[in-house]
């Protein structure tokens, strides 16, 4: 199959490089130069796992305006802030017959990719794998290889063959999927568990098994919980998981499975990268103000988060004025 991952940041390169290693023909397109130039000048990307057996992985990386291919399938893995612009520096290289895959944290891309591709070729879906971009070209896998699961859902929750073809592609990769036919309920969950765990590791300085130590972790994980599937059910989601099971579902793998790992909006957070906050809390606060509910408790993680992005900023300044 031939594969074009736009974002060559963490879970991108973690995508592509699996693929790839699975046997696909697998390309980059970076939009983040700095990226795309440590990646050219090293001739591939630094990958370990668990901070072990650091090792140089050959890649073909190009920016959005070189590249010239058209591919079978695109997965699409910036921020949920840069989709945009991302799709927009891409359109030139997205053929008729071409798929488009997200496993993005938050929710917002899908309906910036229907502009360019239909919605039978949308396949979007949530990521419980963990790993951490040390610098730009290189990479951690966080965890055992073949541990992680994907969760794949067609817009159209009619899956079609070449949808199933890429759920064979992410099964030859370790990627562990699971094929769905409930887009939103599959969503949903990653987005309960990022708005718990993402947000408040972040706040804190913690890692995921810290957090899930905390006496009263159980309680606020609740709050969160109920005032996410309000809104969601108000919406019309098809929630995959009770209540008590996604709580469970977040303190398994907070506890088992990551514990030891600082989730993606921290490493945005200490890198001085804008984090995606309005795509998880914030779109649960948007979606129960639409139906006249409260979300008060991830209202003041968005206002907390944002006031905690500032002030990492006015450090950052205050250090290179010292510079």
């Amino acid at each position: 199959m031939k594969i074009v991952v736009i974002g060559a940041g963490a879970m991108g390169l973690r995508y592509g490089i699996l693929l790839q290693e699975a046997g696909n023909d697998v390309d980059f397109v970076e939009p983040w130069e700095p990226s795309y130039k440590a990646i050219r000048e090293q001739g591939g990307v630094y990958v370990s796992r668990d901070y072990q057996n650091q090792h140089l992985v050959p890649v073909n990386v190009y920016q959005p305006a070189e590249y010239e291919k058209t591919p079978d399938l695109v997965i699409l893995f910036v921020k949920q802030m840069q989709s945009e612009e991302a799709m927009a520096a891409c359109a030139h290289f997205i053929g008729p017959d071409t798929y488009v895959l997200t496993n993005q944290n938050g929710i917002g891309s899908v309906d910036i990719i229907r502009k360019y591709v239909p919605d039978q070729h949308v396949i979007a879906g949530i990521a419980l794998i963990a790993t951490v971009l040390d610098a730009p070209g290189k990479v951690d896998f966080m965890g055992a290889k073949g541990a992680g699961h994907t969760h794949l859902s067609n817009v159209t929750e009619k899956p079609d063959a070449f949808t199933k073809q890429v759920v064979e592609e992410f099964q030859k990769a370790g990627m562990n999927p699971t094929l769905h036919t409930n887009y939103l309920g599959t969503l949903w969950g990653k987005l309960l568990m990022n708005s718990v765990i993402n947000t408040l590791c972040t706040l804190m300085d913690i890692t995921m098994g810290q957090y899930v130590s905390y006496p009263g972790a159980n309680a606020l994980t609740k709050r969160l919980i109920d005032e996410g599937y309000a809104a969601g059910q108000a919406d019309g989601v098809r929630f995959m998981q009770s209540r008590e099971e996604m709580a469970e579902v977040i303190y398994h793998e907070s506890s088992q499975v990551n514990p030891l790992h600082h989730p993606s909006m921290y490493q945005d957070m200490i890198n001085g990268r804008p984090t995606e906050v309005d795509y998880i809390n914030g779109y649960i606060v948007k979606v129960a103000r639409k139906h006249g509910l409260n979300a008060e408790s991830h209202q003041m993680l968005v206002d907390l988060l944002h006031l905690a992005e500032t002030v990492q900023q006015m450090k950052t300044e205050k250090q290179s004025s010292v510079k």
